[in-house]
Parts: C-alpha cells; sequence; structure tokens
C-alpha cells in the first residue's frame, strides 16, 4: 500500500465527463489499496472569468477580496469530484484551505505556503476515504483566504505529499510527461523516463510548462518523487527524481524556450562605479525581476550600453521605473523591444562536458542566427534571439545536440 497525491489541471477537470474521468483514475489507486488524496484545479476558463469579473468590477482592486473571488472555481471542482467518488461507491470528502488549514504568509494574490495541518486528513486517509483539496490557495495568518499565484496548483500538491509524507505525486496534466523540446514545434522531441529536480527546476524556470517552478523548488527541498503523466492517456509519466537516481546522465536532457521576454537597452550611460546600482536598484524596489544583463564594452572609457531582460508584462513599468530615476543614472536613451525569445539548452551533463556552448553558438551561426544576450548556470546556456528564429533555432539545436527521435 502507498501514499499517493494526485493533481489535476484545468483541462483535466473541464467538464463533468472529465471529472468522471478523473474519478476513475482516483477509484484505480483506491482500488488498488492505496490512500489517495486530491488536489484539484478549477475548470478550464473559470480563473480568467472569476480575475476578468474582478477587473470589472473596480479599476483598483482590494488583493483580500481578489483571492476571496478567484479562490472559487477551486471550490466547485472539489465538491463535484467528491460527489462523483461517493456516487461510484467511493468513501470521499471534499476539504477547504481553512479546515486543515493550508498556512500561508499574508501576500495575497502570491502567497507563499507555510505549513499544512494534516492531522484531520490523516484520520480519513487511514480509513480509506479519499481526501479532495482545492490548490491555489491557502490561509493567511489573520485568517483571510490567499492565492499562491497562477498554476499554484501544482505547487499546493507537493506541499501536501511533503506534510502527507506521500510515496509520490502524480502530476496529471494535457501531456503524456516533459519532453526535450516543445513537441508542437519538434516533432523529433522525445519523452523522458527521468529528469533531475535541478533540470526540472531550470526548465520551468525557463519557459517550459509543465510543472511550475516553485513546485519543483518545494519536491526537491522535501525529496518528493514527482510524476508528470497524461490525464487523457494511460503511459508512463516522466518521474522528477534526484540525481543520483539517474544512472546514465544525458549531457543535455531539455531544450527550452521563453517568449515571455523583453529587451530594454539603457543607452550611453556613464561608464563608472554606482551606475548599474543605480538602474537596477528601482527595479528590484518595484518588485521587476531582471533576467539577463551584458554590458558593452566602453571603448572611450566614458560611456557605456547596459542591455537586460524582464517579462513582457513588466517592460513598460521597468522603463517608466528607469525614467523615474534618470538624473541618478544619466542615460541619453532608452531601446525597447519585445519581439525577442529566449532560448536554452539545459543538462546536468554540461558539468563533465565541455563544448556545449560553443555547439549551440556554432549552431545558430550556421543558421544566420543573431545571438543578442548570453547568460548561462552551470547546468544551462541561454540566448536571447529575434522571436522570428523561435522554430528553426529549437529544431536545429535539437538536432545538433542529437536528441532527435529516429
Amino acid at each position: 500500500m502507498a501514499r499517493i497525491v494526485q493533481k489535476f489541471g484545468g483541462t483535466s477537470v473541464g467538464d463533468i465527463e472529465r471529472i468522471r474521468n478523473v474519478a476513475t483514475k482516483v477509484k484505480r489507486d483506491v482500488d488498488s489499496g492505496n490512500e489517495v488524496a486530491v488536489v484539484l484545479s478549477a475548470m478550464a476558463g473559470t480563473t480568467d472569468q472569476l480575475v476578468a469579473w474582478t477587473r470589472d468590477a473596480a479599476s483598483n482592486v482590494d488583493p483580500r477580496e481578489y483571492d476571496v473571488v478567484v479562490s472559487t472555481g477551486e471550490q466547485i471542482t472539489t465538491g463535484l469530484l467528491a460527489i462523483i467518488l461517493q456516487d461510484m461507491g467511493i468513501p470521499a470528502r471534499s476539504w477547504a484551505s481553512w479546515q486543515l488549514p493550508i498556512k500561508t504568509d499574508a501576500a495575497h494574490t502570491k502567497a507563499r505556503i507555510r505549513g499544512i495541518e494534516t492531522a484531520s486528513v490523516e484520520t480519513d486517509l487511514k480509513a480509506g476515504r479519499v481526501a479532495v483539496f482545492p490548490g491555489f490557495q491557502g490561509i493567511s495568518p489573520d485568517g483571510r483566504i490567499t492565492t499562491l499565484g497562477r498554476g499554484g496548483s501544482d505547487t499546493s500538491a507537493v506541499a501536501l505529499a511533503a506534510a502527507l509524507d506521500a510515496d509520490r505525486c502524480d502530476i496529471y496534466t494535457d501531456v503524456e510527461g516533459v519532453y526535450t523540446c516543445d513537441p508542437r514545434i519538434v516533432s523529433k522531441a522525445r519523452k523522458l523516463e527521468r529528469i533531475t529536480y535541478e533540470e526540472m527546476l531550470e526548465s520551468a524556470s525557463l519557459g517550459a510548462k509543465v510543472l511550475q517552478a516553485r513546485a519543483v523548488e518545494m519536491g526537491m527541498k522535501h525529496h518528493v518523487q514527482i510524476q508528470v503523466r497524461s490525464s487523457f492517456e494511460d503511459v508512463p509519466g516522466t518521474m522528477v527524481v534526484d540525481e543520483d537516481e539517474i544512472v546514465e546522465r544525458e549531457i543535455i536532457s531539455a531544450i527550452t524556450y521563453s517568449r515571455e521576454e523583453a529587451k530594454i537597452t539603457v543607452a550611453k550611460v556613464a561608464d563608472k562605479p554606482g551606475v548599474a546600482a543605480a538602474i537596477f536598484g528601482p527595479l528590484a524596489d518595484a518588485n521587476i525581476n531582471v533576467d539577463m544583463i551584458v554590458q558593452n564594452v566602453s571603448e572611450d572609457g566614458n560611456q557605456t550600453d547596459i542591455t537586460f531582460t524582464v517579462p513582457e508584462g513588466d517592460s513598460l513599468r521597468a522603463i517608466d521605473t528607469i525614467k523615474q530615476s534618470q538624473d541618478a543614472i544619466g542615460y541619453q536613451r532608452i531601446d525597447h523591444d519585445a519581439d525577442v525569445v529566449k532560448i536554452s539548452v539545459i543538462g546536468v551533463g554540461m558539468r563533465s562536458h565541455a563544448g556545449v556552448a560553443q555547439r549551440m553558438f556554432k549552431t545558430l551561426s550556421e543558421k544566420a542566427i543573431n545571438i543578442q544576450v548570453i547568460s548561462t548556470s552551470e547546468i544551462k546556456v541561454s540566448v536571447l534571439i529575434a522571436e522570428e528564429y523561435t522554430e528553426l533555432a529549437l529544431r536545429a539545436l535539437h538536432s545538433a545536440y542529437g536528441m532527435d527521435v529516429e
């Protein structure tokens, strides 16, 4: 007997028939003698509608009331699944986040989980009752409903698995697992049987939409074994595991892309100490995340250009923030380009193999693709290129690293 946490996303619970499909998967694990807890998202499109209603209601929405509204979608799916399971003869009960409780901080709309009390749920699971939970939400220290940010149901599921000391956390989604690249673009992409937490964390933070980065980070911290698998196809998924559980490591495990980037160049600033701090300090104070950074070489020793990327949705706010600090920075102009994409190659095998970056640069050069910005870490190399070359770059790199399925 095992203890399993299952998480189903919005497309998996999009209507009553799909919720029935979820119930059959839950029943299969229950019939195998396992203890099962389920975490659900809202029906696909529901959260978007709830967010739209809050925006229609007022131009400046209290984040506490925003969370009250957008958290209701998951309450519907948890209740419906519990009803369907009961109708199938399976003991089940739905839980609200405050009933455990799932404790978070007070950062409404982007709260972080601080702890989960599981005593009551443990009693239910040991009695053979399926426990059904809403993802994406919790309770603040002052007793208000909080939400974890979009995609937060993955984090809810992994946190619950850690709190319950579950044997596995199955993340059901609309893909069959984690692929070497987006199979919608690269037809020769292959599904991975296993991927390390570090590789999955880099992939999630660099554009892959399979798992939320915070969920992977939590799984790595608490050693929760995560399986990504399909809600619609009964096939093995991809296991996210510790590095030492993968015997033969690939040099490159994944190639990702993110179109949600904007490039900003602050041109002709003084080449002297303190200028970078004058640019990036106000951006940090405004909670704008800066990713790739490059400073051009100053030919005369007096002036230089500083280029960096931010999330596209924050780009105009970032420009306004810099403009407010113009006296401290002393720039001549600001250039902005949203027609860019970040391409990343990821793999723990980079630690022991030279030439990974050189192969990337050579491959893009052969395709006449100009690299605008470069950033690296121990297990990834990222480049910024013009968005129009996205598909060409992904296919060329996938072939160059020998990752194509023959």
